[in-house]
């Protein structure tokens, strides 16, 4: 079945096709040319039903969206939804992370969770789409480590470990992390609606 992952993040798209049912021919929107859309909602559910319904329209074809963010305590569950443009629209994981270091310069309560939304609909008028979650608990390190991952992996100690997420193997984070999560719930959630 062929599916449209509204992203273009080519590292989203590996971690969302070892995850997903191997009957899922998983795209992404760029191999359909379209755009992203404008994500106005307050939620993850909001944006992620917004990217998941434009690229159904588009493409004409079934499509999942993920929204997925980083919550931090100290920070009253900033960045969130800005989790990505957390240092400015254009910013790099790399500046997303400093700013973010410094926010909790000298704060003990470095407590955070990973959240993630899975949206899939079968059409962009679908009204009952499938929506599932993902949420992964930690805390933000001092210093960055770790090479592998994205995004804030390299400041993200999971709950029972010393290490970031960028130090984790592909499969410990697969089968952790809070996109793992939502993935394995919405591999429950599409059997079921097939």
């Amino acid at each position: 079945m062929k599916i449209v992952l509204a992203s273009n993040n080519k590292k989203k798209l590996i971690e969302m096709r070892d995850c997903l049912a191997g009957s899922i021919e998983l795209s992404t929107a760029a191999d359909y040319n379209i755009d992203s859309p404008e994500e106005t909602g307050t939620t993850f559910v909001e944006n992620a039903i917004i990217k998941a319904r434009y690229s159904a329209m588009v493409s004409n074809l079934p499509a999942i969206a993920d929204d997925s963010g980083l919550e931090v305590d100290h920070l009253n569950g900033a960045p969130g939804i800005y989790s990505s443009r957390f240092a400015g629209p254009d910013a790099t994981d790399n500046e997303n992370n400093q700013k973010l270091l410094e926010s909790l310069k000298s704060v003990t309560n470095r407590s955070a969770r990973f959240r993630c939304i899975i949206v899939y609909m079968r059409h962009h008028l679908d009204p009952m789409p499938i929506i599932a979650s993902g949420t992964w608990e930690g805390k933000i390190l001092v210093q960055p480590s770790g090479n592998e991952g994205f995004g804030y992996d390299p400041i993200f100690s999971p709950q029972g470990f010393s290490q970031s997420v960028a130090t984790l193997t592909a499969e410990q984070k697969r089968t952790l992390s809070h996109r793992g999560q939502a993935l394995k719930q919405f591999n429950s959630l599409f059997s079921l609606s097939a």
